[in-house]
């Protein structure tokens, strides 16, 4: 425990920013992987649409310091990939 009151706040807001952090990835982990299965039972419609809504969380997690913007352009690119290799 810290002794400090700023080292303190500095521990509650870390837990606080872990939590929100952790449940924006695994929303988008659950949005990448539902569009993988579109795509693997090809349904290419819904994929599009289930893809469309996994770039634009990507981005917004990106421009927030959530995860890397490199990685979320990465991301994007192998989601594409397979959409477009669908035929």
């Amino acid at each position: 425990m810290p002794i400090k009151k700023a080292s303190s706040k500095h521990w509650r807001q870390t837990k606080k920013r872990t939590i929100h952090n952790k449940k924006v990835k695994d929303s988008l982990k659950f949005l990448i992987k539902k569009s993988r299965k579109l795509i693997e039972a090809k349904k290419k419609d819904e994929a599009k649409e289930e893809i469309k809504k996994a770039i634009i969380a990507l981005d917004k997690a990106a421009q927030k310091g959530i995860i890397k913007k490199n990685t979320a352009s990465r991301k994007k690119s192998r989601l594409m990939k397979r959409l477009n290799n669908l035929k």
